[in-house]
């Protein structure tokens, strides 16, 4: 396949959630939700497979793009699946998805208990036997070059301020959710300037 199929397939992918897609994780998933979706650069390929994708953000103009792209799909309702909303008060039935996606979400959170408000509001639409794919800002191997400000969140060294997360934490909110890794937490060090983690887990 060259890479131009790649892309008309994949989009902009999230590359973690792609190497996820390859493992056959969510090969089962009918129903998928993206909790802050931006213009769905991680619905594409769900949309292309027939799925029920939905999505949900705070950017009007986001939602908007979203919908028109959504539109060439006949199974799907653009209306519908795709809002405006906070991913701290998602508007959906619990346990409605077999997978929930948070790609560059829950770093931005205000402190401690807006961070838990969005996981939890994420988890109460998750199906029992569901996954949960996060990718999250950390202090994983610059634990030494961030600055504590309080209520969770840093200054990292290139100058931004982000909720982080640590290795010990997730372990811990992992049992908290009464859920199970189901892969190893990764994380990506981007020169020293900001660390990217890989949570995946399943309900």
């Amino acid at each position: 396949m060259k890479s131009e199929q790649i892309q008309e397939t994949f989009g902009n992918i999230d590359i973690y959630l792609f190497d996820q897609l390859l493992k056959g994780t969510y090969d089962e998933c009918k129903t998928v939700l993206d909790a802050g979706c931006g213009t769905g650069r991680n619905l594409l390929y769900f949309l292309k497979s027939g799925v029920q994708a939905y999505g949900v953000d705070l950017n009007p103009e986001a939602i908007a793009e979203l919908k028109n792209l959504a539109g060439a799909f006949p199974h799907i309702n653009p209306d519908e699946n795709f809002s405006i909303a906070a991913v701290d008060q998602l508007p959906f039935e619990d346990e409605s998805f077999d997978l929930v996606v948070s790609s560059a979400v829950l770093h931005f959170a205000e402190n401690q208990e807006q961070f838990e408000a969005m996981l939890t509001s994420m988890w109460r639409v998750l199906k029992p036997g569901g996954y949960f794919f996060c990718r999250l800002a950390s202090e994983i191997g610059i634990e030494s070059l961030v600055r504590f400000i309080g209520n969770g969140r840093y200054i990292l060294p290139d100058g931004s301020e982000r909720f982080l997360v640590n290795q010990e934490m997730l372990v811990r909110l992992t049992k908290k959710l009464g859920g199970q890794l189901h892969e190893p937490i990764k994380t990506t060090n981007v020169q020293n300037m900001r660390a990217m983690t890989t949570w995946c887990v399943r309900k």
